[in-house]
């Protein structure tokens, strides 16, 4: 069994806003101790001597560029499929002009093994946490974190945690369990989980696959350089076309900073013209991130606290901007915008229309890249994190 202290990984971790090397999970100390919750992260991947054309999908499609070294850890991960919606006037909604030239592309996530983007982090994450010894790994999660710890913690044979709330859709607790996960329902909401499941790494040293620690920096940074390889996929799909933005669902942030970092590697090795403008998408009743740039200095942005409230989006919700998210956003001269849960819940309708059924929390992010057709002649791309059958037996799927 390793110890809280000693479960990191064979790369080192530098804090993202400070450079200052941190040893575990529960992100830099020095900022921690600021109020700020910033995260560490192994040193970006030299992408040099690759080509795009030639890329598999997938984590491990390059695995020299992930801070692991030992054997994939896969069950078919990646490569997911990007789907054109229509831009007509009664898909934009009111206020928005027909047919502007742009286009309109889904990134769906739901196409991975347990219907999430959270397989690209969990595949990496438990390949890591092998290699450190591990026996045991823990998530807190509403339900995809759980379910894809559980599925990959079951491929490698390894025994695995998830810290719920009462919030967790049946649907999404069924699926946990038949993976094979050791649910511990903690009352009082996603601070009280996150609390619960710190103690159980202090004190019986599982290696943690989420975050857990307050303010949160993020999620584990080894399993998030999984997530490095949506902006691969994304170039290598639209290979000499300009994305104009790419909208992300956000919560702590590590899908919007793992895309970033993607497309800066690319940017570096000369595999893209130019990144995309990252942009965090947030429901309206807990939207952190878009409180925080109305600020216009960088100091007020990053210590920026908002009420949360829950909402039909019930994977979204932060008190504080997580530093690695603003870090993303800064990087790609980004935005943050909310949107209000009737905007959102009617357009996860509208995507049903089409074809597309996915969770509530993808639909915010749909929602707000619709917005950004008023302001960018280039295609936008917003990722579909997971599949809306998760949510069906809840009836939280569209009400």
């Amino acid at each position: 069994m390793t110890t809280a202290g000693s479960a990191q990984g064979p790369s080192s971790l530098h804090c993202l806003r400070c450079g200052q090397e941190v040893r575990g999970f529960t992100g830099c100390p020095r900022c921690a101790a600021e109020g700020i919750g910033a995260n560490a992260m192994p040193p970006l991947a030299d992408l040099a001597g690759l080509e795009l054309s030639s890329y598999p999908g997938g984590p491990w499609g390059w695995p020299e560029t992930l801070p692991v070294s030992g054997p994939p850890m896969t069950l078919g991960e990646g490569d997911t499929p990007t789907v054109r919606l229509r831009t007509d006037p009664a898909a934009l909604g009111d206020g928005l002009a027909p047919e502007c030239g742009s286009e309109l592309w889904v990134k769906y996530e739901g196409g991975n093994p347990t219907g999430s983007h959270k397989d690209r982090a969990m595949a990496v994450g438990v390949a890591a946490a092998l290699e450190t010894g591990a026996d045991t790994v823990v998530a807190a999660s509403s339900g995809n974190a759980g379910a894809a710890a559980a599925a990959y913690a079951g491929r490698a044979r390894l025994r695995c945690v998830v810290f719920t709330d009462e919030g967790v859709p049946p649907a999404l607790a069924a699926q946990m369990d038949l993976l094979g996960a050791e649910q511990v329902q903690v009352e009082g909401g996603f601070l009280a989980r996150n609390a619960a499941m710190a103690r159980a790494v202090e004190e019986h040293g599982w290696y943690p696959l989420t975050s857990f620690s307050a303010p949160s920096p993020g999620g584990n940074p080894y399993a998030d350089e999984g997530y490095k390889s949506v902006a691969y996929e994304l170039a290598r799909d639209f290979a000499g076309r300009r994305i104009g933005a790419v909208v992300v669902p956000t919560c702590r942030a590590d899908l919007l900073s793992g895309i970033e970092r993607g497309f800066r590697e690319l940017s570096a090795a000369g595999l893209v013209s130019a990144a995309p403008r990252m942009v965090a998408a947030e429901p309206a009743g807990a939207a952190p991130f878009t409180a925080a740039l109305r600020h216009a200095d960088r100091a007020a942005q990053e210590r920026t606290r908002v009420e949360s409230h829950p909402t039909a989006a019930f994977s979204l919700g932060e008190e504080r901007p997580c530093w690695q998210g603003l870090d993303a956003l800064w990087r790609s001269g980004g935005t943050a915008v909310a949107v209000a849960e009737k905007e959102f819940v009617a357009e996860q309708r509208r995507l049903a229309e089409q074809g597309l059924l996915l969770e509530t929390s993808s639909a915010v992010a749909v929602s707000v890249a619709r917005r950004m057709l008023r302001e960018l002649p280039e295609l936008v791309v917003a990722i579909g994190t997971a599949t809306g059958m998760k949510e069906l037996a809840s009836g939280a799927a569209g009400g």
